[in-house]
């Protein structure tokens, strides 16, 4: 068995880069870039390696989306607009991973095997509708209180810093289901240094240019998503022992909005 894994991770790392890019865009949005070609089923294990590259794409639409229709539309109105055009290229990803997680977590109590179930569940709970009610109303919120030019910047640098921020639990801990019984039925692998030092420039490059560009004090920007990430981490580490997809992008929500509060407090 060892040696089948061993023989697996050294495949995935003969893979071609750009399969692995290609892989993380075809998971990570609903942009049809399949129909012009499909990496290798392998390499969609690596694609946390390019998630936060991902977040350029994602969040760039949504922060092109507020500042152009801020031009000429009311502020509130092109806030709600972002946050759709987000919803509608990325399927909502991260955002059923977070009802998923609110479901589970919510409604398992302290049993282990409960919580999983509840969170492979399709169906939503009350739980999972509060949370995605409240989260969506911290966001509108917080971007609303920014100006729109400094709400689209803050957007471009929080979305992949938060992606980068959240890919160390794959990590951090081990995933919490069988590979067979995975929504995707695959497990991330883990990541090298070289993967590493790729991640942590992709997420942290356009957060250097927000920061460089707005003059704030960058301590608080860049730490309390880390904070909260870590907080995460020990209250799913400590509930199910590992972590799933769906906590990956709950908590991937959590530290971006985390961000547009700090800059509402700054």
């Amino acid at each position: 068995m060892y040696a089948k894994l061993d023989n697996m991770h050294t495949d995935s790392l003969h893979l071609h880069w750009y399969d692995r890019i290609w892989a993380a865009f075809i998971f990570f949005t609903r942009l049809p870039l399949w129909r012009l070609y499909e990496p290798p089923k392998e390499s969609y294990k690596s694609v946390v390696e390019f998630w936060p590259l991902t977040g350029w794409i994602t969040g760039g639409l949504m922060a092109l989306t507020l500042w152009g229709c801020s031009m000429c539309l009311p502020y509130t109105v092109a806030v709600l607009l972002a946050v759709v055009a987000r919803l509608l290229v990325t399927g909502a990803l991260h955002e059923d991973g977070l009802a998923d997680f609110m479901d589970g977590f919510g409604g398992g109590g302290s049993d282990r095997e409960r919580i999983l179930a509840i969170m492979k569940d399709s169906h939503i709970g009350t739980y999972g509708v509060i949370g995605l009610t409240v989260y969506h109303l911290l966001l509108v919120a917080a971007l609303l209180s920014l100006p729109p030019t400094m709400a689209a910047m803050a957007i471009m640098a929080a979305t992949p810093y938060s992606k980068m921020v959240s890919a160390p639990l794959i990590i951090m801990m081990p995933y919490a289901r069988r590979e067979e019984k995975a929504k995707t039925k695959m497990i991330y692998r883990k990541i090298s240094w070289q993967a590493g030092l790729s991640l942590t420039v992709q997420g942290l490059l356009p957060m250097a240019l927000f920061l460089w560009y707005s003059h704030l004090p960058w301590e608080m920007v860049v730490s309390v998503p880390c904070v909260v990430m870590y907080f995460l981490y020990m209250f799913i580490n400590g509930k199910i022992h590992g972590y799933t997809g769906d906590c990956m992008g709950a908590v991937c929500l959590l530290t971006e909005l985390s961000v547009y509060i700090v800059l509402c407090a700054l």
